[in-house]
């Protein structure tokens, strides 16, 4: 059973995973599936200052998707700690590879490029743009667009909502730019 949770799983096995989420979720109350929500709930249940937008039943509202978020943050760590094999890479096209090492990218060994999304990251220039400011423009973004890639992309289009439609194109437009013009001017 460890092999098996060790290995990728094709698409037409995680894919239907994934979908079959949106109607068990409908079934269990019309609870909407996204991840950008639990900012809310984290800041109504720390630090509600009176502000009514903070003010609501962040315990019922969104208790499970606080822990569902959770789930989602244990389940990464215990993977990537225990669960990678041996002399585990990363699989990176060499396409990809010759793109990232001409942006300055040369450690591409760990999961993520350790020169963008490790502590020492954060006393450079390039670190604070990547990491803070752009933090903080995928959360004002996925709070102006009423939700995030997960909650659009998988519960919105799934009940044929056509805002999630737009903002899904609008997330995939938004990608390409950045990889194509503002990646290379910021490395």
């Amino acid at each position: 059973m460890n092999e098996i949770l060790r290995q990728p799983w094709p698409w037409y096995v995680a894919g239907p995973l994934i979908g079959l989420m949106v109607p068990l979720l409908l079934m269990l109350g019309g609870k909407p599936f996204g991840i950008s929500s639990n900012l809310r709930h984290m800041c109504a249940a720390t630090v509600p200052c009176g502000l009514p937008f903070f003010t609501y039943d962040w315990k019922r509202q969104g208790g499970w998707n606080l822990l569902f978020a959770l789930g989602i943050v244990l389940g990464g760590f215990v993977a990537a700690r225990w669960m990678l094999p041996d002399g585990y890479a990363t699989a990176i096209a060499a396409a990809t590879q010759n793109d990232l090492h001409a942006l300055g990218l040369g450690d591409l060994s760990g999961l993520v490029p350790a020169e963008l999304f490790g502590w020492p990251a954060l006393t450079t220039t390039r670190g604070w743009v990547t990491l803070a400011l752009g933090g903080f423009l995928v959360g004002f973004g996925s709070r102006w667009a009423g939700g995030c890639t997960s909650g659009h992309a998988i519960s919105g289009l799934a009940a044929l909502q056509l805002p999630s439609l737009i903002a899904v194109i609008g997330f995939f437009a938004g990608g390409l730019l950045m990889t194509h013009f503002l990646l290379p001017l910021v490395f």
